[in-house]
C-alpha cells in the first residue's frame, strides 16, 4: 500500500476522531497480530471474539492507526477513528484507494470456476506486467478490500474474485473493485438455499454490472441455459464464448488428453489460437476462453496468449494430481456443485485402472439437496468403478449411485470414517477422486490415502 494517508482513510469512511495523528498507511489488516509499523488496523466483531478488544495491542505494536465503532478507545499512540460499521468502513476507504491506483481491472464471478477463471486471467494479464489478483478466499466483503489494499504502483492490472452468497453483495464489491470488464463464468446452484432460484442466483451474478457504462465489458459464457438469456440490449458490450453455440469466442478441434490436459483451437473474432492446456479437463477450455476473450481485449498478442495458458497451473486442491506409486489421487476437494462435480467425473472416467470417486456433501442447496444428490450418483455410472460417499446428504449420492448400477458403493456419515474406509480399501493402480463443499474438510482423505501409499 502506497501513498495513502490517515486523514485519506477518515474522510472515506466518514469517521469522526476519537484521536488524532499524522502520518501515512503502510497497510491494513483485520488481524492485531500483524499490525505491523504504520498500519491501519480494523477491529472485526466476530462470532468467537471482537477485534476491539485488540485495539490497544495493535496501536502499541506500531500500527498508525484504527477503527473503533466504540465511543471510548483506551490508547496513548497512534490515530483512533470511529465509524458506525468497521466492515462498511474498510469497504469504503478501499474503494477510495483503488480510485487512486485505477489500473485495468477485470471482476469475475460465478457458481462455478470463477478461482481458475481468475488465476488463469491474470496469468494472461501478467504479460502486460506485474497483475494484482485474489489470493485464496478473499474474494467476500472484507477479502476484497483487503487485496484491493495489495495494489501497488508496479501493477499494471488487477483480476478480482467476487463471491456471494446473497443478493447486494456482489453490488457492493462491485462498487468497491470498479471492473472495467467483467466474467461470469456460469450460474448453477451454489447458494440456491438463500436466493430462492437459478434466476435469482443469475440477477445476483449480474450484479457484477450495476456500475457498467458503455466503455465496459461483461463477457459470458453462452452455453450455459441462464446465462445464454441475457440480451444483448444493454448500455454496455457483451461477448460471449463457448464449445457448443456460436459463441464470438469458440473452441474447436479438443483433444482431451484426460489428467495430461487438453488441447484446442480458439477461434476469436480477430483470428484463430492453438492452445495447449495443462490443467485436466474440459470445462478448463471454457475458463481459457473466457482468458483469451479479455487478453484480446486489452491487446495482448497471441503467442504470450497461448504461452501464458499454457503455463498455468491450478490452485492447490482444484484438480491438484499427486502419484503415489502406481496410484493416482486427484484432490479436487476445495469446493463442490454439482456441474464441478460432474466436470471431476469426466476428467476420472478418462483415467487408468480402478476409477474411484470419494465425495462428500454439496452445502446450501435447501430443498434441492436431496435431488442434487440423487443426480450426482446417478452420473456415478459409466464414470466411476467404486463410490465412497460421506456427510449427511451424501446418502443420496450412495442411493443414486447404487440405482445407477455403480457396482461398488460405500456410505459413511462422517469425513473421518470415509478417509479410514478410503485409506483401506485403495489398490495398486486406483486412480482416486476426492471432492465435496469445502465444509467437509475432504482434505483429511487425500492427506489419509496419501499417508497409507507413502
Amino acid at each position: 500500500m502506497q501513498d495513502f494517508t490517515i486523514e485519506e482513510a477518515r474522510i472515506a469512511c466518514g469517521g469522526e476522531y476519537v484521536k488524532s495523528a499524522e502520518g501515512n498507511i503502510s497497510g491494513v489488516t483485520i488481524d492485531s497480530r500483524s499490525a505491523a509499523e504504520g498500519m491501519l488496523f480494523v477491529p472485526i466483531v466476530g462470532e468467537r471474539t471482537d477485534g476491539h478488544n485488540y485495539i490497544t495491542s495493535a496501536l502499541e505494536s506500531g500500527a498508525a492507526a484504527s477503527l473503533t465503532e466504540k465511543d471510548e478507545v483506551t490508547a496513548e499512540k497512534g490515530a483512533v477513528i470511529r465509524v458506525k460499521s468497521t466492515v462498511e468502513a474498510i469497504g469504503q476507504i478501499a474503494a477510495a484507494y483503488k480510485k487512486k491506483y485505477n489500473v485495468p481491472t477485470v471482476g469475475v464471478t460465478g457458481s462455478v470456476g470463477k478461482t481458475t477463471t481468475k488465476d488463469m486471467i491474470a496469468a494472461v494479464m501478467s504479460k502486460l506486467g506485474p497483475c494484482l489478483k485474489t489470493e485464496g478466499n478473499f474474494n467476500n466483503e472484507l477479502g476484497l478490500p483487503l487485496t484491493v489494499f495489495r495494489l501497488e504502483q508496479e501493477h499494471k492490472s488487477a483480476v478480482l474474485e467476487m463471491g456471494m452468497s446473497a443478493f447486494g453483495e456482489i453490488n457492493y464489491l462491485a462498487g468497491i473493485a470498479r471492473p472495467d470488464v467483467a466474467v461470469i463464468t456460469n450460474v448453477g446452484m451454489s447458494h440456491i438455499e438463500n436466493l430462492g432460484s437459478r434466476e435469482g442466483i443469475l440477477k445476483a451474478k449480474m450484479e457484477i454490472a450495476d456500475y457498467f457504462d458503455k466503455d465496459n465489458l461483461l463477457i459470458i459464457n453462452a452455453d450455459n441455459d441462464m446465462l445464454n438469456t441475457v440480451g444483448k440490449d444493454k448500455k454496455y458490450k457483451i461477448l460471449t464464448y463457448g464449445i457448443e453455440s456460436e459463441a464470438d469466442y469458440r473452441a474447436k478441434d479438443i483433444t482431451d488428453n484426460g489428467l495430461e490436459g487438453c488441447s484446442f483451437t480458439a477461434v476469436t473474432p480477430k483470428n484463430e489460437i492453438k492452445i495447449k492446456l495443462a490443467a485436466a479437463g474440459v470445462h478448463n477450455v471454457y475458463n481459457a476462453l473466457s482468458a483469451i476473450a479479455v487478453g484480446e481485449h486489452f491487446g495482448i498478442n497471441n503467442s504470450d496468449i497461448a504461452d501464458a495458458i499454457g503455463s498455468f497451473e491450478l490452485t492447490k486442491m482444484r484438480m491438484t494430481v499427486m502419484e503415489y506409486g502406481n496410484v493416482t489421487l486427484i484432490n479436487d476437494c476445495y469446493n463442490a456443485s454439482y456441474d464441478s462435480i460432474k466436470a471431476g467425473l469426466d476428467v476420472l472416467a478418462k483415467s487408468k485402472g480402478r476409477r474411484v470417486a470419494v465425495l462428500g456433501d454439496v452445502l446450501e442447496l435447501g430443498e434441492f439437496a436431496k435431488d442434487t444428490h440423487l443426480n450426482i450418483g446417478r452420473i456415478c455410472c459409466e464414470r466411476a468403478d467404486v463410490v465412497i460417499a460421506a456427510g449427511n446428504n451424501a446418502r443420496y449420492i450412495a442411493e443414486g449411485a447404487k440405482e445407477s448400477g455403480v457396482k461398488e458403493v460405500l456410505y459413511y456419515p462422517t469425513t473421518d470414517d470415509a478417509a479410514s474406509a478410503a485409506a483401506e480399501r485403495v489398490k495398486d493402480g486406483d486412480t482416486v477422486l476426492v471432492k465435496a463443499s469445502r465444509g467437509m474438510k475432504f482434505e483429511k482423505i487425500c492427506d489419509a490415502v496419501g499417508d497409507k501409499l507413502k
